[in-house]
């Protein structure tokens, strides 16, 4: 009877390490995909922020069109990217949530530049 309640117990230890077992690859696999995909995610959501603040300053403060007018002007794809305006500073800021924004600001003579940019400047 001692032997059967030492396999007994056994086997209930081996039933409740595969789930951890388990849980610990599928943690490992998803931090070496994000680590690799989340390099060119974040990449990509740095360029369409640029892009959309970019557009979006010029289509408001260059063209004098409405924000709600020029958000019709996004590309396909372009969905996750919010665009705020200030009108104070004539900037507008794109941002995928998360994850990165970008401002660009309308600057006399060169129409709308990206604030970062604007920061590398002697």
């Amino acid at each position: 009877m001692g032997i059967s309640r030492l396999a007994n117990a056994k086997s209930r230890s081996r039933s409740r390490l595969w789930p951890v077992l388990i849980l610990a690859l599928a943690a490992g696999l998803a931090a070496l995909w994000f680590s690799s995909f989340g390099q060119r995610l974040r990449g990509d959501a740095a360029a369409g922020a640029a892009y959309g603040a970019r557009v979006a300053c010029s289509c408001r403060f260059v063209a004098g069109r409405s924000l709600e007018d020029c958000k019709k002007d996004k590309l396909a794809g372009m969905d996750l990217i919010g665009l705020s305006v200030d009108d104070e500073t004539k900037s507008v800021t794109a941002s995928v949530p998360l994850i990165v924004s970008e401002t660009a600001s309308l600057r006399e003579g060169y129409g709308c530049v990206l604030q970062s940019w604007r920061e590398r400047e002697p």
